[in-house]
């Protein structure tokens, strides 16, 4: 049993935790379905009484050797993904972990996700190692006042009574990690490490001894404390999680990571570790090729779509911060200049976590379509003289973990109606029964049971809400029929940022209370939802929405439900019909719960952002209508809540109460059978880390691996290149540019560029000298272009001459452009450099546009 209980399997093993709940289960729901608390609560003559039947004693060893298989049998990456360079392992760091409620080691979405992409890659078999902190008070419990303001408490967790082992060295002693702190303070911090299926978890915790007062408490908890102790904060997670996976990797033997994948910019000073290790290791790069060197194993993740969610720290700090680091041949100055906003629009004055990630890594992306526009427009001055769909941040759509997700009752229904061995997340047992699948009447019984107990939960949350806020038990009869298993019922819950909109509600409270009260089609709505402590704005949107709620004649039909967590998460997400998400188009960067609702059979209602703007097909649910474009927010959030509340009267309730002679909702049922069919493989996070691996994961360790060979010859090389062709692009120009068509050009006619370019001193293999070919707009710009590469031809009175022939397969109007860009095959892009000269440099260059036959 302490193997099953060390091992966050059990978080998503449902036959395990339903074992360890068979023990003792009131003891079991007292701890919160933590089997640690659980074992240390079950009094010693009840365990010499449980190991005394031989039918538990099975159990336990069953699930044991099913674990143990579970870690050992080779996976996806083992058995079906082949690749020459597919890494050998992955450092996965992120500031926050959700892997279960009994670790409060995360805020919201970006905890949550890093999560599931651990439980997924062990699912694979993804050789993935996680790197966090293990904070003291994890984020914050809330509660509400009388009046319905949040209040924060901080409950102490201890870390010897959850599923975490001590890393110790070879002689038992606590391994420990040190980073340098101005002043010449030294921060210090143990590693507990928790197994997440497969994949060690390391969380790095500073309140230990040998520390002083000041820096026990750096990692007390998430997201809080002023910017210096967040600086703090993320030097130990970077600089301090490279040098826990180094003694990770002595004391257990586990390979070297080839990819570094930075989960947001909180980790991105794991850079500056490396370079330090470089620098001051056995071959003592230079700082160029020791960037180069890190750069080619990193990966960069984004998830925010605007600055204000970057940390961005006065640079007087972060000099002062950066200056306790001592690499020989570098200055202060130089590291300052990785996340300098060193461009037009910058803030000179700041140093940018996302910029340093940026500059930093192979390759990034954004977490959804639609989000990896918005970073490539958002991030488009690090790279001028590109257009911004050349902006190197590609994207990766945010997954869910299904089994974590999935409502267990749910799955077990799910394999009576598929075929042996069929997988529950193929979704292939929700065809209709007459093609072999379920048949309605099962699963509009199984939607109404999981709605069913989300009242129940509800209730219990809202009696025990208004306990805390200070009523007597005699007055909250009325706590026991709020609700209706039977009502149509809208969830919405998540953080609580100003462009989440929890209140775009009730921007017509008459009108929601009209909606929420009409007596033949009533509907619902619950909500839960955390403000940051120090977002005043949103602290007061929860109170408005709570002031409302608490209405005698509404309080029936929408409940605040204090302290979001995974917890409720995994009874509010299956439980609702339908799942509200109202962010401002474009801010949110993915989301993922409305994923989690998905996968058990509810609906969406949701602006078109994120992940929705993908994957809304007019059948799986429903687009608010938004006002992108109105720039009175006032105006904007009227029109936006009216298209919310008409879908809700005159689409979504009408729908729900249609029903057949015996009851059934047969159109509502189409659109959950489709939903499932359609969303629920597809936002599955195993489809996520899949897709990590083969177009980001691999590719990097692939470069990682040559640039990283023993002397670093290539790094050198490359660091080398790049000094000489900064030094010398000023002197390339682009000379006499023409094309050649006949009189009438006509689709699959040739077109013959010819280009004259002064390269200084650099050589022609220093170089790809482009056409840039595409359509004219109106502006009198290029769009929808392609790239070609020209062919040098030629040398002729210091310029070197190219040529492009291609044919024609549109018609016009058309316009071409010729410019020069670096080139080598050690660079991921030809953007890397941010370097581009094209033919507007050139005094005697023609008309740049060209009508090739209409």
């Amino acid at each position: 049993m302490a193997a099953l209980s060390q091992n966050l399997r059990w978080s998503w093993h449902r036959q395990t935790r339903d074992f360890f709940a068979s023990l003792d289960p009131k003891v079991w729901d007292e701890v919160g379905h933590d089997p640690v608390a659980l074992l240390g609560s079950i009094p010693t003559e009840k365990l010499a009484e449980l190991s005394a039947n031989a039918d538990v004693v099975r159990q336990a060893a069953d699930l044991e050797r099913e674990l143990n298989d579970y870690l050992t049998k080779p996976l996806w990456f083992q058995s079906d993904f082949h690749s020459p360079d597919k890494p050998s392992a992955i450092a996965y760091f992120s500031a926050e972990f959700g892997i279960t409620a009994v670790m409060p080691q995360y805020s919201g979405g970006l905890g949550i996700l890093a999560g599931d992409h651990l439980k997924s890659a062990s699912d694979l078999g993804v050789p993935i190692i996680g790197v966090g902190l293990l904070y003291q008070s994890g984020y914050f419990r809330q509660s509400l006042t009388r009046e319905g303001w949040q209040r924060e408490s901080y409950p102490v967790i201890d870390p010897d009574n959850m599923p975490l082992t001590l890393l110790r060295n070879h002689d038992g002693t606590p391994a420990y990690v040190s980073v340098p702190l101005p002043d010449h303070r030294t921060l210090n911090a143990q590693i507990w490490v928790a197994h997440v299926g497969r994949v060690p978890l390391l969380l790095m915790d500073s309140d230990v001894t040998i520390n002083d007062t000041a820096t026990r408490q750096v990692t007390d908890r998430l997201y809080g404390g002023s910017s210096e102790h967040r600086v703090e904060q993320e030097f130990l997670l970077g600089m301090g999680g490279v040098k826990a996976l180094r003694l990770y990797s002595q004391i257990t033997g586990a390979p070297t990571p080839e990819v570094y994948h930075c989960n947001e910019g909180h980790a991105g000073f794991l850079a500056v570790e490396r370079i330090r290790e470089l620098m001051c290791g056995d071959e003592r790069l230079d700082f160029g090729a020791a960037i180069e060197a890190v750069r080619s194993g990193t990966l960069f993740t984004t998830h925010t779509p605007v600055p204000a969610g970057i940390d961005r720290f006065d640079r007087g700090l972060a000099h002062r911060y950066l200056s306790a680091i001592e690499i020989p041949g570098v200055s202060t100055e130089q590291l300052l200049d990785l996340g300098a906003e060193n461009y037009p629009g910058g803030e000179p004055n700041l140093f940018n976590m996302a910029v340093f990630g940026l500059r930093m890594a192979r390759k990034a992306n954004g977490v959804a379509k639609l989000h990896g526009k918005v970073s490539r427009r958002m991030f488009q001055q690090l790279w001028p003289g590109f257009d911004v769909t050349e902006v190197p941040i590609t994207s990766i759509t945010n997954g869910v973990h299904g089994p974590t997700w999935t409502d267990g009752r749910l799955a077990d229904l799910a394999r009576e109606h598929q075929n042996p061995g069929e997988h529950v997340n193929t979704y292939r047992w929700v065809r209709p029964a007459s093609e072999g699948g379920i048949s309605d009447e099962d699963l509009w019984k199984m939607r109404c049971d999981l709605r069913r107990q989300l009242v129940e939960d509800a209730r219990r949350r809202v009696r025990e809400s208004w306990l805390e806020r200070g009523a007597s038990p005699a007055e909250l009869g009325w706590c026991d029929s709020i609700l209706d298993p039977n009502r149509l019922t809208i969830g919405f819950a998540r953080r609580v940022p100003t462009y989440k909109r929890l209140t775009l509600m009730l921007n017509d409270p008459d009108r929601l209370a009209r909606i929420l009260t009409d007596p033949k089609h009533p509907v619902q709505i619950i909500v839960a939802g955390k403000s940051h402590p120090d977002d005043e704005q949103g602290v007061s949107l929860i109170q408005q929405l709570v002031h409302f709620a608490d209405q005698h004649g509404i309080r029936d039909h929408i409940a605040f439900l204090p302290n979001y967590d995974m917890d409720m998460a995994q009874t509010l997400m299956p439980g609702v019909d339908v799942w509200l998400n109202n962010p401002l188009r474009p801010l949110e960067a993915s989301g993922t719960s409305g994923m989690k609702c998905a996968i058990n059979g509810a609906l969406n209602l949701s602006i078109s952002d994120g992940w929705w703007d993908e994957m809304y097909d007019g059948r799986n649910g429903w687009v608010i209508p938004t006002a992108e474009g109105v720039d009175d927010p006032v105006r904007r959030d009227q029109i936006e809540a009216a298209g919310l509340y008409d879908l809700i009267e005159q689409s979504i309730a009408p729908r729900f109460y249609d029903r057949d002679e015996t009851g059934i909702p047969r159109h509502w049922m189409e659109m959950v059978r489709h939903t499932m069919s359609t969303l629920g493989p597809h936002v599955q996070a195993q489809r996520m880390v899949s897709e990590y691996v083969e177009q980001l994961y691999t590719p990097v360790a692939a470069a990682s691996r040559r640039l990283n060979a023993l002397g670093h010859g290539d790094a050198r090389s490359l660091s080398d290149y790049k000094a000489r062709v900064r030094s010398g692009w000023n002197q390339i120009a682009v000379g006499h540019v023409v094309s050649k068509v006949g009189d009438v050009a006509t689709v699959g006619d040739n077109v013959t560029f010819h280009a004259d370019i002064r390269l200084g001193n650099l050589r022609p293999e220093d170089v790809e000298v482009q056409v840039v070919f595409g359509r004219v707009t109106p502006d009198d710009s290029i769009s929808k272009f392609d790239v070609y590469a020209m062919n040098c031809i030629g040398e002729e009175n210091g310029m070197f001459k190219y040529e492009l022939t291609r044919a024609l397969t549109q018609a016009g109007p058309y316009g071409y452009q010729v410019r020069v860009v670096p080139r080598n095959d050690m660079m991921d892009c030809y953007t890397e450099l941010g370097l581009a000269t094209n033919a507007e440099r050139a005094a005697d260059s023609p008309d740049l546009h060209y009508n090739f036959g209409s």
